[in-house]
């Protein structure tokens, strides 16, 4: 992309020569004549002065002459938050439509949209729907009546289970399995046995959700799994049947959410967190590492961490440790 396109989706200004052609972005340390780079603080100027970025991002503060500046300027209102739109849009631009790969298994009644590429080995089923310029790489496994949206990317190995509802500018890492059978069995008290419970559901996930490596997806028992738009999911994140994922929430590795649970918007969850059935977050709950939450809870507090097991308040929480402490060094 030249330099006045990608500064035009990012509402930006130019300062030197719009027409230079980036095709990636770097740091300002390994730069090179077709990288973008940013920088986020005056105090790194004389930094991007000796890098060789083809443009570099920047705020206000680099407006007037920059000495020894060699690179096209875009100033931004916020100069992080460009370079990481500026990184999707190269990405999505750089995208090659390779088109349907011999060794791949498509079947005809398929509806496949244009510029779809699907690599080696992927098997897609029937009455499958792929939207335009989305990639299904090597190994992919999607089953029937699965619809996948426009410019998302299945990277590989992903499996999809069938009546499964992608969005747009979905990205699914190696892995992953969407639309699993949740983990519901009904118990015989007389003989002691367990009975599988339905799991027949969908799951639907909205656009620009992001599932890392290894994560598991469970569908709805009777009816869906939903992980709205915008949401963010680690590596080896599970979630389960029937739970209700907001908008815009951020969940790192190792997290666990019990089925039938809610997570209201923008939600933050830290690594290894367990979080049991029937539970909701109420918006804007942050949960620290490691904390687990009970069956039936509810968290609330816009902006509040929680942490500990049960999560309660972090005030709460240090206050408890100090009284143990106390007592143990009295002990």
């Amino acid at each position: 992309m030249r330099v006045e396109e990608i500064s035009k989706a990012l509402h930006g200004r130019v300062i030197g020569d719009g027409g230079r052609e980036i095709t990636s972005v770097a740091s300002l340390a390994t730069a090179a004549a077709g990288d973008l780079s940013f920088v986020e603080d005056e105090k790194y100027l004389e930094l991007a002065a000796q890098c060789r970025a083809g443009a570099v991002l920047a705020g206000e503060f680099a407006a007037a002459e920059v000495p020894g500046l060699s690179s096209t300027l875009v100033i931004v209102e916020k100069p992080r938050l460009a370079f990481a739109k500026a990184a999707a849009l190269l990405a999505r631009a750089g995208r090659t439509a390779t088109g349907i790969h011999g060794e791949a298994v498509v079947d005809p009644s398929a509806e496949v949209g244009a510029n779809v590429s699907i690599d080696a080995f992927a098997v897609i089923g029937k009455n499958v729907e792929i939207g335009a310029n989305t990639v299904i790489g090597p190994n992919c496994v999607i089953f029937d009546d699965v619809k996948v949206g426009a410019d998302c990317e299945l990277i590989a190995r992903v499996t999809v289970y069938p009546k499964t509802r992608i969005g747009d500018r979905v990205t699914i890492h190696a892995g992953a399995v969407l639309g699993s059978d949740g983990f519901g069995f009904v118990r015989d008290e007389q003989t002691g046995e367990y009975h599988k419970f339905p799991q027949i559901g969908r799951l639907e996930i909205g656009d620009d959700v992001e599932i890392g490596a290894n994560c598991t997806i469970d569908r709805g028992a009777l009816d869906a799994t939903v992980i709205a738009s915008g949401t963010k999911l680690d590596n080896m994140v599970h979630i389960g049947h029937n739970a209700q994922i907001g908008r815009n929430i951020v969940i790192a590795a190792q997290t666990g959410i019990s089925g039938s649970s809610v997570l209201e918007d923008n939600v933050v969850v830290a690594g290894q967190v367990g979080i049991a059935d029937h539970v909701r977050i109420e918006e804007g709950a942050i949960l620290g590492a490691q904390c687990g939450v009970p069956s039936n809870k509810v968290i609330r507090g816009k902006g509040q961490l929680f942490w500990g097991t049960p999560a309660r308040p972090i005030r709460e929480y240090l206050k408890e440790l100090a009284v143990l402490a106390r007592l143990a060094k009295k002990k």
